[in-house]
């Protein structure tokens, strides 16, 4: 409960903080790359229900990923000029605050996964499942730079043999310690590296 009224709070906080930047990037989605400003993702979120995850479009419209995978790889040519930017400052995501509170997410839990790739899940790794998923969260702390690892043909077999598992076990360590100092911690610990990734970019 004291983590849900948390949440809330921080998300309201953060909304209309940022209402401005919000406004400008919704305005420049629409003027760059025209309708529509915000894409819903399908999601897999507690207890195995589904939900649209929001995020500023950045990819070409109607088209489907490769393979018809949900993942993004690395010089992926769906995504637009505005929406490389976009993903590099991980700005894209902000839109999530409005899951955050509309209950669909948490502001720290494993990272919401497609159903395609959820399917292929065990027993124990479907534990992570048990919890609201995050906007970030252990694998999203450790894969900030995912796409860049998606590389060549073999990209698939990548993200499910070796990518996948690999965050799937830092989340389920995460469900062993969880608790609010920690989540304040990988709070803090992504403000830093959102600020260290923008200095280092410039």
């Amino acid at each position: 409960m004291t983590k849900r009224v948390l949440d809330i709070l921080l998300a309201a906080f953060g909304l209309v903080l940022l209402a401005p930047p919000l406004a400008i990037i919704a305005v420049l989605v629409r003027i760059r790359d025209g309708s529509p400003v915000l894409y819903k993702a399908t999601r897999v979120g507690l207890h195995g229900r589904l939900f649209q995850l929001l995020k500023f479009r950045t990819m070409v419209p109607s088209e489907r990923p490769p393979m018809g995978s949900s993942v993004t790889v690395w010089a992926d040519p769906r995504v637009t000029p505005l929406g490389r930017t976009l993903r590099k400052h991980k700005l894209d995501e902000l839109p999530q605050l409005l899951n955050v509170l509309r209950g669909d997410i948490s502001f720290v839990g494993p990272r919401p996964e497609d159903p395609e790739y959820v399917a292929l899940y065990t027993a124990e790794q479907r534990r992570v499942l048990s919890v609201r998923p995050g906007i970030t969260g252990a694998a999203a702390l450790q894969y900030t730079d995912e796409e860049e690892l998606l590389k060549g043909d073999d990209w698939e077999e990548t993200y499910r043999e070796k990518i996948m598992p690999a965050k799937l076990a830092l989340e389920l360590d995460y469900l062993t310690r969880r608790s609010l100092v920690t989540d304040l911690g990988m709070i803090m610990m992504t403000v830093l590296k959102l600020v260290d990734r923008a200095r280092s970019r410039r």
